[in-house]
């Protein structure tokens, strides 16, 4: 007789667009892991003790989406180095001892995909990461990892992301600022960290920020070309990108926490973007 699948999930608020599941039914597929992935849609008012019975019932393993990043890293009763670096989570899980280890993989997925996806040279290059909240702690420290010439954190309120680019000053230039701050030249790579498109917004961004050698990538994604990239190739962009590959990449990286096994990235995204029959934009 075989045993019950273990319990695993993403938490957000709004969840309902997440392919989560599809990506996480493929790895269980793959590798032979025993795993049953669902949504949960949780309001931010009952984060804590939802979460705190997921476990109790024997959950074992939880992504983390907007907008609990925070609260996330503010639960969980031990941080990796780059969740606490990060100061936000965006994986849970269970230990042997029942401690909450919060983890965060954005960063290492959205290096994945650049680098090894989309073949995008970060090195010596400038960089704008638009949005000052928990999606963007997640990837500064891997994307500065990359030798950028300069990363540039723009927000609408400008001393928030001041403030955030404080605790990353030591691992290279990064500066902060309000959307009316990033004017002049144009950046080679231009990364929307905001939670926008999931609302059909776009960021209050100046076009001068985008050059015919710009790449645009949107860390949101959707059957169709998001809000911001809709805008980006408007004004002439080299490349727009949609967050398919980093949410596949970060997820396999949960994967591999949660299970010891790492799977192979490249046959689920060629299967997501089948099944979603997304054009490149």
């Amino acid at each position: 007789m075989n045993a019950e699948p273990d319990q695993y999930g993403v938490i957000g608020h709004p969840v309902a667009h997440s392919w989560s599941p599809f990506i996480h039914g493929l790895f269980a597929r793959q590798t032979g892991e025993a795993v049953l992935y669902r949504l949960h849609d949780v309001a931010p008012a009952d984060f804590r003790n939802y979460v705190l019975d997921f476990f109790s019932r024997g959950g074992r393993g939880l992504n983390v989406t907007v907008p609990h990043k925070v609260a996330a890293a503010e639960l969980a009763n031990e941080l990796t180095p780059r969740a606490q670096r990060a100061g936000a989570v965006n994986t849970l899980a269970l230990e042997r001892d029942n401690r909450l280890l919060g983890d965060n993989t954005d960063g290492a997925g959205l290096v994945h995909d650049l680098r090894d996806n989309l073949g995008i040279d970060v090195r010596r290059r400038r960089v704008l990461l638009v949005g000052a909240g928990g999606a963007t702690r997640g990837v500064l420290a891997p994307l500065l990892v990359l030798q950028p010439a300069e990363l540039v954190v723009a927000n609408r309120t400008p001393e928030r992301a001041a403030s955030l680019v404080a605790d990353f000053a030591d691992l290279g230039p990064i500066r902060g600022g309000g959307f009316g701050d990033i004017g002049g030249d144009p950046y080679d790579l231009v990364i929307n960290a905001t939670s926008a498109s999931l609302s059909g917004e776009l960021p209050a961004i100046p076009p001068s920020v985008i050059g015919a050698g710009t790449v645009c990538y949107d860390m949101a994604y959707s059957r169709n070309a998001t809000p911001f990239l809709k805008w980006a190739q408007e004004h002439g962009c080299a490349r727009a990108v949609q967050g398919w590959g980093m949410l596949v990449e970060q997820a396999a990286e949960s994967f591999h926490l949660w299970r010891g096994v790492r799977p192979q990235t490249a046959p689920v995204l060629a299967a997501l973007q089948e099944r979603l029959v997304v054009n490149s934009p």
